[in-house]
């Protein structure tokens, strides 16, 4: 029940940062003000815990270069279509993903009844792809490209799974965020130069705070992997979309409709099957 709790409070702040990065204008520099507070609060994390194990290395490596090409998946995903239907479908992708891998290649058991819960929440976070028509032939580029990131996602959240059961959970999160939050920031510092900094206060401590905020999402979801099934929590975190669609409708006036509705009591549906495994 723990691990259970765990996950779903990450899948609620996952849902808490994006809606606060959603309230900053500039995306890019939103998202390099995430990357200053999570990256400074790893940055004092390594210094605690010195450098990881030798072991540690190429897990590291392997997630920080599929975290960099993961969001460059999700920028081409949201160019060449709508974000409403390229999200779901990535995010909805990876748990089934997860659990062929791990049953298949990782010898990981799932009883019935979690493997059902994990095939109803990607059922019906892909449902949500349809809630604005069924796509067209022109949209078939960006789902693919959704797909793609949605493996992305899988392969990552594979081997962080197996990298947590295996080096110090502090000193391997700690390096990880620290050396993707360098990427993002010196990215941004290119693009934009310090610009990033000059916007109004409440914007600027949305994109600390969310951060921060980001950095116990995962940090939970890295101790629930430690613990428990890896595809029932890959499953589990991605219930974030849900929760994020109900503070849309309840912080920022957005239509929830009966289509969402319906997505969310199949994603239940499969909560409560894992939750009873």
């Amino acid at each position: 029940m723990a691990v259970l709790l765990a996950v779903l409070g990450a899948a609620v702040l996952h849902a808490a940062w994006n809606a606060m990065a959603h309230g900053v204008p500039d995306r890019l520099g939103g998202f390099a003000l995430l990357a200053l507070s999570s990256g400074a609060v790893a940055f004092v994390t390594i210094a605690i815990t010195g450098l990881p194990p030798a072991k540690a290395w190429p897990y590291i490596v392997a997630s920080l270069l599929l975290h960099v090409v993961y969001y460059a998946g999700l920028v081409v995903s949201y160019n060449l279509g709508q974000f409403s239907q390229a999200y779901p479908l990535a995010r909805g992708t990876s748990p089934w993903v997860v659990a062929v891998v791990a049953i298949v290649f990782l010898h990981q058991h799932l009883v019935p009844l979690e493997l059902a819960g994990v095939l109803l929440i990607s059922a019906g976070l892909i449902a949500l792809v349809f809630i604005g028509g069924r796509p067209t032939r022109s949209q078939s580029p960006a789902l693919l490209a959704a797909f793609g990131t949605g493996l992305l996602i899988a392969a990552y959240t594979v081997v962080d799974g197996i990298a947590v059961r295996k080096v110090p959970l502090a000193s391997y999160m700690g390096w990880t965020f620290a050396l993707q939050n360098v990427i993002l920031i010196l990215f941004v510092l290119w693009r934009r130069g310090l610009s990033f900094l000059r916007v109004e206060k409440r914007y600027l401590y949305a994109g600390l705070g969310g951060g921060l905020v980001s950095l116990a999402a995962y940090g939970l979801v890295l101790w629930a992997q430690t613990r428990g099934a890896l595809a029932a929590i890959a499953a589990l975190r991605e219930t974030s979309i849900i929760f994020g669609a109900l503070i849309g409708a309840v912080f920022f006036g957005e239509r929830f409709g009966p289509k969402r509705a319906i997505a969310a009591a199949v994603v239940v549906t499969g909560i409560t099957l894992i939750a009873l495994g």
